[in-house]
């Protein structure tokens, strides 16, 4: 039988028998369905962490001196209560880490915590406040829609002045304009001289709840204990070497804590490519989560697709008599029902990808995670399905192609 019939004569099948058809390839459409909604969203949310998130929260060509890393990373109990123990990183850092750095290299010192935060118009909220000192606006790249941000002056003499985010503003300021309004901070009363332009958000988290003061203000009382920063972040010229620069300050600070040649470091150095290497990680298990589903389906799928091919022999063995009584060949016999198999089963695969695409679209607008359809996971659900159809075929067409046609003609 050409090629081309066997496919219509398999379509044809799937046509006359809806219910038997709509059982046999719905192992298959679950499993593919799967397959592209769990690789789209997580080539999604690669996308997203390469791009978006490494520039909005850990910063490109940043290095970030901590005590404990901001990023997870994969640590018993123990040794994270023993990280803990860890000193703080000091104010009085980062003038010796600046230093040792070639001139011109931009740097923030930070302290930050969710704090109280109320106005004439609404009522106490825990926010994030954030204590800062240097080019904090320069590397993080943030501009301002209306007013101005924090001077190096008023930095220096810890002027109780806020640069506030959008949400922040439109909360304690509705219908208002909040320059030069009066916003309380644990507390504490400050001026608010610039609203930044939107930072959007991440995983559905706005990036717009902020207040930003000088580290020399009264706040930083408030957000860490004398002296204490939380990092101290460090913008690498792009003519400079990133791996030069953490060795620098990872040598000013064993210095400065008298940390023998044996001992560990006692601080965390942090990059966009340490978000990046964690990320590797979880994509790792999301993707292994993401083989076993849709290979538990596609098994299913195939035992389904085996045993509707053997009835579909059962009730055919007279057909399959009259063919090979009129010449037919094995190979003819076996041929026809593999193509069969691979057809319902590459059907069954199309309806999961058409689902899957859907499921993935319909989740990403849902919820916070990205979803980013990839060709390849097309292609790859296609070529699936048809060999889960060839696989779960193979026992089927052999057996009919091994019946005896004179037996198979006396088959009522």
């Amino acid at each position: 039988m050409p090629f081309l019939d066997a496919i219509r004569l398999a379509l044809a099948q799937i046509r006359v028998q809806k219910l038997k058809s709509f059982f046999t390839l719905l192992g298959v459409t679950i499993g593919v369905m799967f397959l592209i909604a769990v690789v789209s969203i997580v080539e999604g949310m690669s996308s997203y962490m390469e791009h978006d998130f490494v520039g909005k929260l850990v910063g490109v060509n940043t290095v970030s001196l901590r005590h404990i890393p901001e990023i997870g990373e994969d640590m018993s109990e123990a040794e994270w209560r023993e990280m803990q123990r860890r000193p703080r990183i000091l104010i009085t850092d980062v003038e010796p880490v600046v230093a040792s750095l070639p001139p011109g290299t931009l740097w923030s010192a930070e302290g930050y915590d969710n704090v109280s935060m109320s106005s004439q118009w609404a009522k106490p909220t825990m926010l994030q406040a954030s204590a800062v000192e240097g080019d904090y606006f320069k590397i993080r790249e943030m501009k301002v829609e209306r007013g101005r941000v924090i001077t190096i002056q008023e930095m220096a003499l810890g002027t109780p002045v806020i640069v506030v985010g959008q949400e922040i503003a439109s909360r304690f300021f509705p219908n208002l304009d909040p320059l030069n309004r009066q916003l309380k901070v644990a507390g504490l009363p400050y001026t608010v001289i610039g609203v930044a332009e939107s930072q959007g958000s991440i995983f559905g988290l706005s990036l717009d709840r902020f207040v930003i003061a000088p580290y020399r203000s009264p706040l930083r009382h408030v957000v860490n204990r004398p002296l204490v920063i939380d990092a101290l972040k460090i913008k690498v010229a792009g003519d400079a070497d990133m791996t030069e620069t953490i060795e620098t300050i990872r040598q000013v600070m064993r210095g400065r804590r008298a940390l023998r040649p044996a001992q560990p470091d006692n601080f965390a150095l942090e990059t966009s490519e340490s978000a990046l290497t964690f990320w590797t990680g979880i994509k790792s298990k999301l993707v292994i989560a993401g083989v076993i589903l849709p290979a538990i389906g596609l098994i299913v799928g195939a035992i389904v697709i085996m045993n509707i091919m053997l009835v579909a022999v059962a009730e055919r063995t007279r057909e399959i008599g009259i063919r090979k009584a009129l010449g037919a060949r094995r190979r003819d016999i076996m041929s026809q029902f593999l193509v069969e198999a691979a057809t319902l089963s590459t059907v069954g695969a199309i309806f999961g990808i058409v689902i899957g695409i859907s499921l993935a679209q319909v989740i990403a607008a849902v919820s916070p995670l990205p979803a980013t359809v990839a060709p390849w996971s097309i292609i790859a659900g296609v070529f699936v399905g048809a060999g889960v159809g060839i696989i779960s075929g193979i026992y089927p067409a052999s057996r009919a192609s091994k019946l005896d046609p004179i037996l198979a003609l006396r088959q009522e």
